[in-house]
């Protein structure tokens, strides 16, 4: 007889999770059902049951995912899940692992969210170089939204408390509703064509995507952008993000929210008023007297205190001038230069005729001088210079016998030949 093998509880499970976990049917699954048993862990983990009319199957979201969920999931509440189906082997009982969770009936709304806030964005229709300031002190506040509704009560009392002086015109308009959207348009195009208002506020109190889904419509939102009123969009709570925040020229957060932005507060003009008054008082009266001290500066300086001997030294000081002046004038400049013209000049003709005796007294000198080496001269005393052939004879070397040589005396010359020569020992 063959033994049968048994396989443990542990084993069994761990093979049902392993087909759970390699079914690429059970890796990617949507789910529509209703919250049943649901807790939130300390840990942030969901824990809930999703059901329908005959079925039930628990489900984890982990703390991470849970995180990303923008409401807080309640029992009865129908929703919409993706994830993917696993065993968990303590209990081995299958699950649903939640990756992702909206409310039903808000996804098609979530999509069509995203889509028109893209296709308006890439149109610009957000951009800030749009916007339109919000004037500091209105005249008058338009308000479009239900005038039964508690954001309108909110807004007057608010107005009233911080600025009175404020105008508020009420536009009674549908906020919530199939026809909304063309009741928001018609009323914004009205305050634009009746300019009796310096902005506008529009927007509503809080609620469901559904309630405040006029203001995503696009109609509205070009008629937010086409205005040329400023808006400000309050719609709904501080969380609540519509397409008319993001094109109006400022969001609030609340309806009294957009009041405050609206107007400035009496109490804080009123404070500011004072304190500018007491910086002015104070700015006055350090210019005072600094004046003062400047005019106490002014009596002590030397002016004031002697001002004959400022009246004397001005007159010195003119005479001085008056002087230079004078000497710098053109008629007493070419006189002087006439002089001086006629000293040079004088001066001139001595230094050319003392020039002119000194040079005649050298040349007589130069000329006794060579009166006294001229050979003439020495012929007046019995000397006589032979040439030949007009050359000086100085030597009997330049003489030769038979030569023809010519005397010079101091009274003529003679011609002689030379018949011997005898040298002097």
């Amino acid at each position: 007889m063959s033994e049968e093998k048994y396989l443990s509880v542990t084993a069994l499970t761990k093979y049902i999770k392993y087909k759970f976990d390699h079914d690429d049917h059970l890796k990617h699954v949507l789910l529509k059902g209703e919250v049943s048993n649901f807790k939130r862990h300390s840990r942030g983990h969901f824990y809930l049951t999703l059901k329908d009319d005959s079925s039930q199957i628990s489900a984890i979201m982990f703390a991470g995912n849970a995180r990303k969920v923008k409401f807080t999931p309640e029992d009865g509440m129908s929703i919409l899940v993706e994830g993917y189906i696993s065993v968990f082997e303590g209990s081995g009982q299958y699950q649903i692992y939640i990756n992702r969770m909206t409310e039903d009936g808000l996804g098609n709304l979530h999509v069509a969210f995203e889509q028109l806030k893209k296709k308006l964005s890439n149109e610009g229709l957000f951009d800030d170089r749009h916007k339109q300031e919000i004037p500091r002190f209105p005249r008058a506040i338009g308000v479009l939204t239900s005038p039964t509704g508690a954001a309108v009560r909110d807004i007057i009392h608010i107005v009233n408390r911080r600025f009175p002086l404020t105008k508020i015109i009420v536009y009674p308009t549908l906020v919530q509703g199939e026809y909304a959207k063309d009741d928001i348009v018609k009323n914004i195009e009205l305050a634009n064509k009746q300019a009796l208002v310096d902005v506008l506020i529009v927007g509503r109190g809080g609620g469901s995507i559904e309630d405040l889904w006029a203001f995503n419509e696009e109609v509205v939102a070009r008629a937010i952008y086409a205005s040329n009123l400023p808006i400000i969009s309050s719609v709904g709570h501080e969380t609540d993000f519509t397409i008319s925040d993001f094109v109006a020229d400022l969001r609030a957060p609340t309806p009294s929210g957009a009041a405050e932005l609206a107007v400035p507060s009496q109490t804080d003009l009123l404070s500011y008023i004072n304190n500018l008054k007491a910086n002015s008082s104070s700015y006055m009266r350090s210019i005072y007297k600094e004046k003062e001290q400047t005019l106490a500066r002014q009596l002590s300086s030397y002016v004031f205190t002697n001002p004959k001997r400022l009246m004397e030294h001005k007159s010195q000081r003119f005479d001085y001038l008056l002087d230079k002046l004078h000497l710098l004038s053109p008629k007493k400049r070419l006189d002087q230069s006439k002089i001086d013209l006629e000293k040079t000049n004088k001066a001139l003709q001595e230094y050319y005729v003392n020039l002119l005796k000194s040079k005649e007294y050298r040349y007589q000198v130069l000329l006794k001088e060579l009166a006294g080496a001229s050979p003439l001269n020495i012929m007046q005393k019995g000397y006589s210079m032979v040439k030949k052939e007009e050359r000086i004879i100085k030597s009997i070397q330049d003489v030769d016998v038979g030569d023809t040589l010519s005397v010079v005396m101091k009274d003529g010359h003679i011609e002689a030949l030379v018949k011997a020569k005898r040298e002097e020992e």
